[in-house]
């Protein structure tokens, strides 16, 4: 038997060390926060500046090609901008989803960012289930008397049996910890 899990206490296992997808508070309250967003390679910053560019590059040529005497250059080079400006912007919009799930004193707070909607449920440490929704890698459903909440969109399927392990602990740990202060 192990130093670390000689002192836990009875059906309490020792903390991942360290955290894989979370990480403690710097504060010392004790709150644990996981944030699981997308993995964008590009900035909308970035994006922007590389839209931009790219669309000076194309008018650009179809100005050399229009002055030439190819006027039909142009139109297309102006469909061609307004539709790679659309495909960027819906790349972009979803850039920044993300899922923010934090378990302070009292209360488990999960945030849940698609697009411009933004969704945010408090949910009771002492009552909240952790359940994957159908089966081992799908989407992990967070519930507490009635309300639902599904997390786990930017988790590889095969991590979120993990992430769904590591949440379980954490709110086992409150749990102790809350009993122990009493």
């Amino acid at each position: 038997m192990s130093a670390l899990s000689s002192h836990a206490p009875r059906g309490f296992a020792p903390a991942p060390a360290p955290l894989r997808f979370g990480r403690e508070s710097a504060s010392g309250d004790g709150s644990v926060e996981w944030l699981l967003k997308r993995n964008c390679s590009i900035a909308p910053r970035q994006l922007l500046m590389f839209y931009l560019s790219l669309s000076a590059l194309s008018l650009a040529i179809a100005t050399f090609f229009w002055v030439r005497g190819a006027p039909l250059v142009m139109p297309f080079a102006g469909i061609e901008i307004l539709s790679v400006g659309a495909a960027l912007l819906v790349y972009a919009r979803h850039a920044t989803d993300r899922e923010r799930v934090r378990l302070a004193t009292d209360v488990l707070t999960v945030e849940c960012t698609i697009g411009l909607h933004t969704v945010a449920v408090e949910l009771s440490p002492n009552w909240v289930r952790v359940e994957p929704e159908h089966g081992d890698r799908s989407w992990i459903e967070l519930s507490d008397r009635g309300r639902r909440i599904t997390i786990g969109r930017f988790i590889r399927p095969e991590h979120r049996r993990a992430f769904a392990s590591e949440l379980r602990w954490a709110l086992r740990r409150w749990q102790y910890e809350s009993r122990a202060a009493c």
